[in-house]
């Protein structure tokens, strides 16, 4: 009933920067948080920042100063911004919302950081 569907992966060179995008469509009444994952291959799936329905934030330490997260509830869409990549930062990452008690899942966008 709820769709996520990501875009803004890709291959570039590191030190250079992507924006995600991931927009909710569906039955949605109130989005609480949204969050942005990471997972690569042979790796478990890892948060990579999350931000709340009032703006607050939370990063992983190995992303800290380099990716932002941020949301525009209008267009119900959480993006994120990732500076100075690094070939670690190479994953699918995924979208997920949290909407009322239910979490809700992309589809997931393949990041590919090498020179």
């Amino acid at each position: 009933q709820v769709q996520v569907v990501e875009s803004g992966g890709g291959l570039v060179q590191p030190g250079g920067s992507l924006r995600l995008s991931c927009a909710a469509s569906g039955s949605i009444f109130s989005i609480r948080d949204m969050g942005w994952y990471r997972q690569a291959p042979g790796k478990q799936r890892e948060l990579v920042a999350s931000i709340t329905s009032d703006g607050g934030t939370n990063y992983a330490d190995f992303v800290k100063g380099r990716f932002v997260i941020s949301r525009d509830n209008a267009k119900n869409t959480v993006y994120l911004q990732m500076n100075s990549l690094k070939p670690e930062d190479t994953a699918v990452y995924y979208c997920n919302i949290n909407l009322l008690l239910q979490n809700y899942w992309g589809q997931g966008t393949q990041v590919t950081v090498s020179s």
